[in-house]
């Protein structure tokens, strides 16, 4: 019962490492002057009362205390999946001895033959020990 509790959360956490490594995030971040204004993660940020449209942008670019700031946190993306073929032969052979060996190291018990299946003893008529008086200790 404990095995297979270990071993099922040691799948999921080992699922959950996969998929948060190849996630990535983009985090805004904007500044009036010294002050965080806000932060987001997955939307747009929300800027200070200045919008692009009211002044043209070189104006805003030359007289703007405002800036954002963007961390981008880059996923891993080449994720490598090897095949049997990527292997050397060595390994190969290893490979499939070891698993040859392992499907066939338990054998079914409904596949060995036991001779002694339908023996009956013969029938006790006198107890031969009782008779003789030889017993075993």
């Amino acid at each position: 019962m404990i095995k297979k509790i270990l071993h099922t959360s040691f799948s999921i956490t080992l699922a959950f490492l996969v998929l948060f490594s190849t996630v990535s995030l983009t985090i805004e971040k904007h500044f009036c002057g010294d002050v965080l204004v806000d932060v987001s993660i997955f939307s747009e940020g929300e800027k200070c009362g200045i919008e692009p449209f009211e002044i043209d942008q070189q104006a805003i670019s030359k007289m703007s205390c405002c800036k954002d700031q963007i961390d981008v946190i880059q996923g891993q993306k080449d994720l490598t999946i090897k095949t049997f073929d990527d292997l050397e032969f060595a390994q190969q052979q290893f490979l499939a001895s070891f698993t040859y060996s392992y499907i066939y190291l338990f054998e079914d018990l409904s596949k060995q033959i036991v001779p002694h299946k339908d023996y009956s003893p013969p029938n006790i008529i006198v107890d031969i020990q009782l008779l003789h008086d030889t017993f075993l200790i």
